[in-house]
């Protein structure tokens, strides 16, 4: 299994300007390659192979006085851009014939964009020293803050500067599989707001609701900004101060995701969760509510760490009335308003918590599914 591994790097100024000189270089071969495309397009011309942009964007480009500088960063990052392209054009093509989820066409980047990146590969002679340090070409020795060590050698390195400009260093490695030890243990998780996951055992988790306890700091924030004359010094302080505040609600939810994932992957054999439809629900009134929750990114998390720690993991259907099927006698109760927290079975006159029956029709739809996948195999 292929994994990132993502580093805090703390370049100092000179390494920040090579660096800056870097992230410029490559969005400018980018968008050259996206003009000469659309370029050709436009003429009803064949679109230009890789091979011939690299040589004319990159090649040739260093030799006149309007490129020139294109050779002040290395040239693994300005073919890492034209590859970084190649596989956007890819993947707006396969999402037209249907074979993966539709994307839009690239797009011309702006130096104004909150994230920037470049990569470097093998073939960059990059290399970590016995110090902790990262070398870059072009760049130099950025030092590293290692939370923990990459399980192997990495393939590549990526450095990211987000919009709150933090510096990363994002290391993709292969791992292997590590199954844990065999439990009894399955579980049905229902998602929700008023708690965050009801498991079919009875145990409710919170909804931390990180978003919503951060407003009244991000609209103070937000304020300051909107004081601020467009283009002034100001301005960029604010801009960077309310980043950092949107930055830290982030990764408060991404701790809470990775820790909570972690602690269902190994206590429990099988998990089940009901294949939500997240892009939906976020247009609707609950529309800050859903992506303060991250659904989607903690049920991806689920997803890997199961098929790495050897768990079973499985969506069941999205139409499935988990909140209205009765569990003693499964007969579907009809649609009820979401202040209707606990309801009585007309047929049999069981009384039900919502999320609690919710997680448990999850779980016997889950195992029902694993039993299908059985005979199939």
């Amino acid at each position: 299994m292929w994994l990132r591994y993502a580093f805090r790097v703390y370049p100092d100024t000179g390494q920040r300007v090579a660096l800056a000189k870097a992230f410029g270089c490559a969005r400018v071969v980018y968008n050259d390659a996206v003009r000469a495309r659309e370029d050709a397009r436009e003429q009803g011309m064949p679109f230009p192979t890789m091979g011939a942009l690299s040589k004319r964007l990159i090649t040739e480009a260093k030799r006149t006085e309007e490129r020139a500088w294109l050779g002040e960063v290395s040239a693994v990052v300005l073919q890492q851009s034209l590859r970084d392209l190649q596989s956007a054009y890819h993947n707006f093509a396969e999402g037209l014939k249907g074979r993966r989820p539709r994307v839009g066409a690239p797009r011309f980047k702006s130096r104004k964009d909150s994230r920037q990146s470049v990569r470097f590969t093998a073939n960059a002679c990059w290399r970590i020293t016995d110090q902790g340090k990262l070398v870059l070409p072009k760049v130099g020795a950025v030092p590293v803050r290692w939370s923990r060590s990459l399980p192997c050698a990495p393939s590549s390195v990526t450095v990211i500067k987000d919009a709150a400009g933090r510096y990363f260093a994002s290391f993709v490695v292969e791992t292997e599989d590590t199954p844990l030890p065999e439990t009894d243990a399955d579980v049905g998780i229902d998602l929700g707001l008023a708690h965050f996951a009801v498991f079919s055992d009875g145990t409710k988790i919170d909804n931390p609701r990180f978003l919503r306890r951060a407003e009244r700091k991000l609209k103070k924030a937000q304020r300051a900004l909107s004081r601020t004359q467009k283009g002034s010094a100001n301005r960029a302080k604010a801009r960077t101060t309310l980043a950092r505040a949107h930055a830290r609600v982030g990764d408060c939810r991404r701790e809470f995701h990775h820790q909570l994932s972690t602690k269902i992957i190994r206590e429990n054999q099988a998990v089940y969760v009901e294949d939500l439809c997240v892009k939906g629900l976020g247009r609707t009134r609950l529309a800050k509510s859903v992506p303060d929750a991250g659904w989607a990114a903690f049920v991806h998390m689920l997803q890997y760490k199961a098929g790495r720690y050897g768990r079973t993991f499985a969506k069941v259907d999205r139409f499935l009335a988990s909140s209205q099927t009765c569990p003693i006698c499964y007969r579907v109760d009809g649609p009820k308003p979401l202040h209707v927290r606990i309801w009585t079975c007309a047929g049999c006159g069981t009384e039900h918590d919502r999320d609690d029956n919710a997680s448990n029709i999850v779980l016997a739809a889950g195992r029902k599914l694993a039993r299908a996948r059985e005979a199939e195999s």
